[in-house]
């Protein structure tokens, strides 16, 4: 069945499109579209937001004429929503598009995030993107900080060229050496870290990068990787060679793939997924430039070599890896009583007042090795990328996770093959010669040792092994399903992981990050936003892939659906709203714990979704078939489709 024929009763509502015979031409000869905005806000947006949303108590119909003279009727809260974004998007030129508004939600969704959401999403830090990229809500201060690596000298007279243009511009230099102790000393003067560059002739462009959305204006680190797996199904190679570019310079200048590109992340890295994103690219696009691969592939070896595999800090005694994150204090980028929780305890310990001990302890004036100990695990936990999680609080640097080490495995695969494939098996670095079988070996010993401490055959399932305690955590995470992605199960692993995966992680609207870890008993305990209910979209993601390349077709096939229906169910109700997270139980992106839920604050049409989430909309719909697209256009419940989820 053609996509573009699907019936366009979603979720009750129907329109009725008509010209009304009695209209005269000279009554729009003058019509602006503005008026027709501001008649549809008044009657229907009843809370004020700006949105029309099925909270709304207006009428549900609106009647208004187009520029050619049509009088329309419009009916239903979804395409009420459709008209009120197209209205805030039309050009003074052009008409109102009915099929814009009569689209079926996962091809309308699928439409903007291509041809509107990235490009709203792009970065570059230059003359032309400065003042945007500087931007920041997070930081209550009016000077506008960019600091400089050293030895990137054409960035820094360039720059500093442009300071006299922009009057709140502050450029600073880095150190050579960029130690804990002086990252500290910038927690009161926060900034953004400059990215690559190309230039020719005295033209400086900052190559473009993608960020997440909403509050996150800066380039954050495995979010870019599953950005560009949705950059490259939407044939946006550009932006997505642009992110390895940008990977590569922070390589060479900051000593890793940061967190994010803001002073404050400096000390701490992000899971490892530059090695997939090369080898996508190339997939993508065998016909890449030679040169470009070695240049990229060289800086992922450089990454593996002295970010992972230096002995003493995320190599273990093990001979697998850990998150570890250095730094000073406490992570400075929270708002404010997000640690109270903690440092209370610590305060009454000290038999200090609450306010007086935060405030020394801030300031180094007084010591608690238990509480510095507390926030080299906070720190670490925050470099996974899963901040914050119960699974990972005060204990991250003591684990050798399931999901850290399925990536490293990956890279030692993914070397191999770039080796093998582009570079006839040999390949150059200094006077050290490569070959894909080195690289072959260092796999199978990490293969091994997984096997040896993380695989749980009662369970069916890997698990996080603490090193300092010789024992696996047995939490259930789903992290613990990167193996199926990354190939390291045998078949009957691989069995016995996705009857585990079905019975303790898949709930209504997908997978969620971990069974209730919540601390029910104690009212002033965070709630966890990595936690149980909720779901993201990069474990969906891998998970997907992970199921498909293990012949799990039936499997895949209803985790993809019951995820992409959550987000178009949501997206159909509340004007298109595409956020960073849900709660995959109540199927809602009403998520409230620790920071909110980001990419749910707009005006009449979100500009840009969710990073991610974008990603996972696009990548999902790769893997529906047209009997399941039908149903998503239609809204069907997966409870009604798949077998009830008993959660």
């Amino acid at each position: 069945m053609d996509k573009k024929s699907y019936s366009i009763q979603y979720f009750g509502s129907i329109v009725i499109c008509f010209l009304l015979l009695c209209c005269k031409p000279e009554k729009t000869q003058n019509l602006e579209y503005g008026s027709v905005l501001e008649s549809l806000i008044n009657q229907e947006d009843t809370d004020g937001d700006k949105k029309i949303t099925i909270e709304d108590k207006g009428p549900k119909k609106f009647e208004f004429i187009d520029k050619n003279g049509k009088s329309h009727i419009i009916e239903g809260t979804y395409h009420l929503s459709n008209l009120l974004q197209e209205l805030a998007i039309v050009k003074k030129e052009d008409t109102i598009s009915m099929d814009r508004i009569t689209e079926p939600p996962s091809i309308r969704i699928s439409r903007l995030i291509k041809t509107r959401f990235w490009d709203n999403l792009t970065r570059s830090i230059d003359k032309n993107g400065l003042e945007k990229v500087l931007e920041d809500t997070k930081s209550d201060t009016d000077t506008l900080r960019l600091y400089i690596p050293f030895d990137d000298k054409d960035a820094i007279a360039y720059f500093q060229s442009l300071v006299p243009e922009f009057q709140k511009l502050d450029v600073v230099i880095l150190p050579k050496e960029i130690t804990p102790e002086y990252v500290k000393t910038l927690n009161n003067k926060p900034g953004i870290l400059n990215l690559a560059h190309s230039k020719q002739g005295k033209n400086y462009q900052g190559v473009p990068f993608v960020v997440p959305g909403g509050r996150f204006n800066e380039m954050y680190g495995w979010d870019s990787y599953f950005e560009s797996v949705g950059l490259l199904i939407d044939d946006r190679e550009d932006l997505a060679m642009a992110m390895a570019d940008n990977f590569s310079y922070q390589i060479k200048h900051y000593g890793k793939i940061l967190n994010a590109n803001r002073t404050y992340y400096l000390t701490r890295t992000q899971p490892p997924f530059f090695s997939s994103l090369l080898v996508e690219i190339y997939e993508k696009n065998p016909q890449v430039s030679k040169d470009w691969l070695a240049h990229n592939l060289k800086m992922v070896i450089k990454e593996y070599n002295t970010v992972w595999m230096q002995d003493g800090a995320r190599l273990t005694n093990t001979g697998l890896n850990r998150f570890y994150a250095e730094g000073i204090g406490m992570p400075p980028e929270t708002e404010e009583g997000h640690f109270d929780f903690i440092l209370k305890k610590h305060a009454n310990k000290h038999k200090s007042d609450f306010k007086d001990f935060k405030q020394m302890y801030q300031e180094g004036k007084i010591r608690d090795e238990a509480l510095d100990e507390y926030f080299t695990h906070d720190r670490s936990m925050r470099e996974s990328g899963h901040d914050t999680s119960n699974r990972l609080d005060n204990i991250c640097a003591d684990l050798n996770t399931v999901g850290l080490n399925s990536l490293l495995y990956k890279y030692e695969i993914d070397i191999a093959y770039v080796i093998k494939n582009v570079f006839e098996d040999s390949f150059e670095i200094g006077d050290h010669k490569y070959t894909s079988q080195f690289w072959l070996k260092q796999a199978e010993k990490r293969k091994k040792l997984m096997n040896s401490l993380m695989w749980n055959e009662e369970k069916g399932a890997f698990y996080d092994y603490n090193f300092m305690t010789q024992k696996q955590t047995q939490i259930e995470s789903a992290t613990n399903y990167y193996p199926l992605w990354v190939g390291i199960c045998s078949k009957k692993q691989a069995n016995l992981m996705v009857e585990s995966l079905f019975k303790n992680l898949v709930q209504k609207g997908g997978v969620a990050s971990t069974t209730d870890l919540a601390d029910n008993a104690n009212a002033e305990a965070p709630q966890r936003q990595w936690d149980y209910p909720n779901g993201w979209a990069p474990h969906q993601m891998l998970i997907w892939r992970g199921l498909h390349m293990y012949g799990f077709t039936s499997q895949n096939q209803e985790l993809v659906y019951r995820w992409l229906w959550m987000i178009t169910k949501n997206a159909v109700n509340y004007n298109g709203t595409i956020p960073e997270k849900y709660d995959v139980v109540r199927c809602t992106h009403k998520v409230y714990a620790e920071y909110g839920n980001v990419g749910t604050e707009f005006d009449y049409i979100t500009p840009s979704g969710f990073g991610w989430m974008n990603a996972s909309y696009q990548l999902g719909l790769r893997f529906l078939n047209d009997e399941y697209i039908e149903k998503l256009n239609n809204l069907t419940d997966p409870d009604k489709i798949f077998k009830k989820t008993n959660k």
